[in-house]
C-alpha cells in the first residue's frame, strides 16, 4: 500500500432549493393566498475520522467532493427536501488546512469526530414568505444560495504515543519489529524505511501502546533534506521520543548531536520532548571495553539521564527499556496524550 500523508482536495456544499411561486387554489377558497413551498437546504461535506484508515491514498484520486443540492419547494406550502451531507472518511490524526489562507481548519484525532468544511446552501423563500398587508398575492420567489466552496490541504500526523528515531540504519525498524507485530522491510542500506510504520506494544497490564518508527533522519533534515522533512510531522503528536544510536558506528556521539539539532530546528518543541536515548547493535561490540565505557560517559554528560545499551536483534537490554518507557509514559498527565493543539502549529 502506498503510503500518502498530504493532499489537496476540493470541496463544495450543494446549492439550496429555489423557492416557488404558487396560490390555493381549492374550490371553496375564492380568494385563496401564495401557497409556495421554500426551498430544501443544500448537503454539506463533512469530514468524519475512522481508525481503520492510515493513509490518505484514495484521495490521490478522488479530488472533488461536493453535497447534494437541496430540492426544489413545492405548491401547498411544502418545503423541498434538504440535499444529502457528503461525508468523507480520513485517518486519525488528519490535519486539515485552508489552501488558500493555511489557516487551519480542524485537528481530527478521536475516533468519529466530525469537521463540516464546505456548508450547504440556504434554501430560497417561497412567495408565501412575502405575504403581507400591503401584498397580498406575491408573485416572486428567492432561489437557492450556493454552498461554500474551498480548496482543502489534509496533512495526516500519526497518533503514536512513542516516537522512535535516528539516522538511517540505526536499527528502527528492526527494533519495532521485535517489540510489535510490525513487520517493516528491513535492509542493510541508508533509508530503508521510506514510510512511517506503526506497531501495537503490549504494556504488562494488557493495554496496547502505539509505537512509531520515523524514517531516518539526516543533518538539513528539517529543510527538506534527506526524508526527514517529510515525516518530522509524524512525530510532533508522539509523548515520548525513543532516540537509537548505532553503537558500531565511527562517530555516535556526533550522530546524537545531528538529531538533536534537528528536531530543535524543526520547532514545534520536538526539542523539549521527553527521550529516552538507547546505543543499538551492543552484540556486535565489547560492552566492557574501555572505548564503549567512554563513549557511554560522553553521551550520558549530554543527556544526563540512563543511557540504555541494547540489541534489537538479540533482544539484548529490550525489558529494561520497555519498563522506562513505561514509567516516563506513566509520569506524563492524560492531558499530554497529544501535547500538539491547534494553537502550537
Amino acid at each position: 500500500m502506498q503510503f500518502i500523508d498530504q493532499v489537496e482536495i476540493e470541496v463544495e456544499g450543494g446549492k439550496g432549493g429555489d423557492g416557488v411561486v404558487a396560490f390555493r387554489r381549492e374550490k371553496y377558497v375564492p380568494a385563496g393566498g401564495p401557497a409556495g413551498g421554500n426551498g430544501g437546504k443544500g448537503g454539506s461535506v463533512i469530514l468524519v475520522a475512522v481508525e481503520h484508515l492510515q493513509t490518505l491514498l484514495d484521495f490521490q484520486y478522488n479530488h472533488k467532493f461536493k453535497g447534494e443540492n437541496g430540492k426544489r419547494g413545492g405548491p401547498k406550502n411544502m418545503t423541498g427536501a434538504n440535499g444529502e451531507d457528503c461525508l468523507i472518511q480520513v485517518p486519525l490524526g488528519t490535519v486539515i488546512y485552508d489552501a488558500n489562507t493555511d489557516e487551519i481548519l480542524g485537528d481530527l484525532i478521536e475516533k468519529n469526530q466530525q469537521l463540516c468544511v464546505a456548508a450547504g446552501g440556504k434554501g430560497g423563500l417561497g412567495n408565501k414568505h412575502f405575504l403581507s398587508n400591503r401584498n397580498r398575492a406575491p408573485e416572486y420567489a428567492l432561489p437557492g444560495l450556493e454552498g461554500e466552496q474551498r480548496r482543502l490541504r489534509l496533512e495526516l500526523k500519526l497518533l503514536a504515543e512513542v516516537g522512535i528515531i535516528g539516522l538511517p540504519n540505526a536499527g528502527k525498524s528492526t527494533l519495532i519489529s521485535a517489540l510489535s507485530a510490525a513487520r517493516p522491510k528491513i535492509a542493510d542500506y541508508p533509508f530503508t524505511t521510506l514510510i512511517p510504520n506503526l506497531g501495537v506494544v503490549r504494556k504488562p497490564t494488557g493495554d496496547g501502546t502505539v509505537f512509531a518508527d520515523i524514517p531516518g533522519l539526516i543533518e538539513g533534515a528539517h529543510l527538506g533534506a534527506g526524508l526527514g522533512h517529510e515525516f518530522l510531522r509524524h512525530i510532533e503528536r508522539t509523548r515520548v521520543l525513543l532516540h537509537l544510536i548505532d553503537i558500531t558506528d565511527s562517530n555516535p556521539i556526533e550522530n546524537y548531536q545531528t538529531i538533536q539539532e534537528e528536531l530543535k530546528a524543526y520547532g514545534r518543541g520536538l526539542g523539549e520532548r521527553p527521550q529516552i536515548v538507547a546505543f543499538n547493535k551492543v552484540d556486535a561490540v565489547d560492552i566492557d571495553s574501555e572505548e564503549i565505557k567512554t563513549l557511554t560517559s560522553q553521551l550520558q554528560a549530554l543527556h544526563q539521564d540512563s543511557i540504555f545499551q541494547i540489541s534489537a536483534v538479540a533482544g539484548i537490554g529490550l525489558d529494561s527499556l520497555l519498563q522506562e518507557v513505561w514509567q516516563q509514559l506513566d509520569q506524563l498527565s492524560t492531558s499530554e496524550k497529544y501535547p500538539l493543539e491547534v494553537g502550537q502549529f
